[in-house]
């Protein structure tokens, strides 16, 4: 018996909150996000195949499941647990995949039977070191289809150390702005998850939530870009940027 739809839907709520403390104008970022994939994947015959990586429950993967009726959107991430929560939540409009990210084999695991039109990743891949992140990227290259792009929202430095400073100093205000630091952070929302009588026996039964190993980087955009490049991708640029977040665009 799985989670209940209530319960689900209350802890959702509580992550996309928590999340707005990590990403300087979350929403505005997704709806960039979901306006590159509609181009690229505009007038495409058939439905379009879209990756949502590092997915959490899989809030971005359903708003552009949501933006592009019909879609076969995946849902990847490396933690059951999430994946648990996000597809009682949204049930079959996400195709939810456990896969940690950078691991070897893990595109294996998704189980494509075609290129992909679109991948798409927000605060996920700064986990990764310089070294995996390079072998993704070049990866992912592989699977889009000419034409294809890929899609990263992440918090990325200026190549500026002066400008990421003035950077990093915009998002903080725009978080006491919104108050989006009164939310739960990283921590409380693991720890209140686990104190939930219905979930601690999902937590209990799928084993301790896994996530990426944080050997991490801190790539300046040029330094994003560069990889981008290395990894086979023709035309590479910044579509967005709020403070230090921002989003790449990368097209095949």
């Amino acid at each position: 018996m799985g989670v209940n739809a209530v319960t689900a839907a209350r802890w959702v709520e509580r992550w996309e909150d928590q999340q707005q403390r990590y990403a300087v104008d979350r929403e505005e970022s997704f709806t960039v996000i979901a306006d590159v994939v509609e181009h690229v994947t505009r007038g495409r015959g058939g439905p379009p195949l879209v990756l949502d990586l590092g997915s959490g429950p899989g809030c971005l993967a359903a708003r552009l499941a949501d933006r592009l009726p019909g879609a076969d959107v995946l849902a990847v991430d490396g933690d059951p647990f999430l994946l648990e929560l996000g597809s009682t939540h949204y049930g079959s409009v996400l195709r939810h995949v456990e896969a940690m990210i950078g691991e070897p084999g893990w595109l294996d695991a998704l189980g494509l039977d075609r290129p992909v039109d679109a991948a798409v990743s927000t605060t996920a891949l700064h986990y990764l070191d310089r070294r995996t992140l390079g072998r993704v990227y070049r990866e992912l290259a592989q699977c889009l289809r000419p034409g294809g792009v890929l899609v990263n929202g992440d918090h990325i430095g200026p190549d500026s150390p002066k400008v990421s400073e003035l950077a990093v100093d915009i998002g903080r205000r725009h978080a006491e702005r919104h108050l989006t630091l009164s939310h739960d952070d990283w921590e409380s929302w693991w720890s209140g998850a686990a104190s939930d009588p219905e979930l601690a026996r999902f937590l209990t039964r799928l084993g301790s939530h896994r996530h990426p190993r944080c050997e991490g980087n801190d790539l300046t955009i040029s330094s994003h870009l560069d990889l981008l490049r290395e990894a086979g991708f023709e035309h590479v640029g910044v579509v967005w940027q709020y403070g230090h977040s921002h989003v790449l665009a990368a097209v095949r």
